[in-house]
């Protein structure tokens, strides 16, 4: 079973099949609508071949479907059937979720996806819970306003990494994660990482949507609380998918 994977992000939607090396994008933004997001990936996928289709939506999403709309997309998308669109089974989940799925090694972890705003899930024994930490106030706005990109566009590099340690910090602090992984696109902007955290990377979003249809068998359902497959092989912790071995990204 051919997986097309589909990660929506606020700058970029970056996509991938199961068995290909190299990922596509294309751009997003503020006008991205839903069925032109369908339409774009359709296009930039047009000489692949997929069976099903998983998403990682940059909003709160419940079993399978998005509750509310992104901050930094256009409208339309709680609503919307991304099924009858593709035209294939679709698996949705919280673009973070989708991240920290593919990061996961077992016991209790938190993810926090450095990008257009703050990502964040939890993992614990397998256990995925999606979390909106980003939106939580912090000084006089809320957290991602300081660690997402226009806090980075308006402290500087030098003061936004200040806000993401102190972030990361509290974050842990509060929660008492066993392991902390730190992904997103803006995590090259750190010059060290924060005690006790490691490095993710983007392409384990990929690894997360991939590892979405492992238990398609099983019945799993997507969205709050759902079950890490148990069927993750040594060969995809050590590469991420398929037949893959790397993935550039953006």
């Amino acid at each position: 079973m051919n997986v097309l994977v589909v990660d929506v992000g606020g700058t970029h939607v970056k996509i991938l099949v199961s068995g290909q090396n190299e990922s596509r994008k294309f751009d997003s933004g503020p006008r991205l609508v839903p069925a032109g997001m369908v339409l774009g990936a359709q296009k930039v996928a047009q000489d692949w071949t997929y069976d099903v289709v998983s998403i990682g939506y940059p909003g709160p999403v419940l079993p399978n479907r998005p509750i509310a709309e992104p901050h930094n997309l256009g409208p339309g998308w709680v609503g919307f059937n991304f099924e009858t669109a593709f035209g294939r089974p679709v698996r949705l989940i919280n673009d973070a979720a989708m991240q920290a799925l593919g990061s996961y090694k077992g016991g209790k972890m938190l993810f926090l996806g450095l990008g257009t705003g703050l990502g964040s899930t939890m993992i614990v024994d397998g256990i995925i819970e999606p979390m909106e930490l980003g939106h939580l106030p912090y000084k006089r706005n809320i957290y991602e306003d300081y660690v997402g990109q226009r806090g980075l566009e308006r402290w500087g590099k030098h003061m936004w990494r200040h806000h993401v340690a102190d972030v990361v910090a509290r974050l842990i602090a509060a929660l008492e994660p066993e392991d902390v992984v730190l992904g997103g696109g803006n995590l090259k902007q750190l010059d060290k990482l924060p005690p006790g955290c490691r490095a993710g990377d983007n392409a384990n979003a990929f690894i997360g949507g991939f590892r979405l249809w492992q238990n398609a068998a099983d019945g799993g359902v997507v969205g709050s609380q759902q079950s890490v497959p148990n069927t993750i092989t040594s060969g995809q912790k050590e590469h991420g998918y398929g037949n893959s071995s790397r993935t550039t990204h953006q």
